[in-house]
């Protein structure tokens, strides 16, 4: 039976990197993130907060696949930016991460080679201050049961150590857990034994 690959790796916590360039400074700034809606976010803000900046270029890459990315130069020619960004995300295997990188233009061109360096730099003078953290890919589901199979539900979720959050326990009971990818085809086996309903939340 195939193994199913849950864990990746992100970074703990925000963290900042600088590199200067011929009065150019680069500020790269790093980010734990789940969607692309919060990248969003802190984008809209960071120009905001950096409004005076030139340019504002980032990269993300989503996901326990690492299949969702983006890489944006922002106005900085094609590839001189977005690119080195998410070639360090992705030289330390780093997925749900985003790194946004502030440019001060200093008056003096640095073409695209030295572009590329300040870009890769920045970023990764930022990401070596990150921890970095595992993370487990889980899908969310809601459990519908009568209460005469309460016993025998709770059993599984207390067997596999999964926990359970928004109980709602009456004739018709309840209740939402996570189960990690690679343990679900095990979860949804012990609960077909059961007369109970395994919906998938987001």
């Amino acid at each position: 039976m195939e193994t199913i690959q849950d864990s990746y790796k992100s970074i703990a916590s925000q963290c900042e990197g600088l590199f200067k360039d011929n009065g150019s400074r680069f500020i790269a700034l790093a980010y734990p993130v789940e969607t692309t809606d919060q990248i969003k976010e802190i984008v809209s803000s960071l120009k905001k907060e950096y409004h005076d900046a030139r340019h504002h270029c980032y990269a993300y890459r989503l996901g326990y696949k690492r299949d969702v990315f983006r890489a944006n130069d922002d106005g900085e020619p094609s590839g001189s930016a977005g690119r080195p960004i998410l070639g360090q995300i992705d030289s330390l295997g780093l997925s749900d991460t985003l790194v946004v990188v502030v440019r001060y233009f200093g008056g003096i061109k640095l073409g695209i080679p030295g572009l590329i360096r300040a870009y890769k730099t920045s970023t990764s003078d930022a990401l070596s201050k990150a921890e970095i953290v595992e993370k487990i890919a889980c899908r969310h589901f809601r459990l519908g049961f009568d209460y005469l199979q309460m016993n025998s539900v709770l059993k599984v979720l207390k067997d596999m150590r999964l926990e359970q959050r928004n109980q709602q326990f009456s004739e018709k009971c309840s209740l939402d857990t996570s189960v990690r990818l690679s343990l679900e085809q095990d979860f949804r086996d012990r609960l077909s034994r059961i007369d109970c309903t395994i919906d998938e939340i987001q």
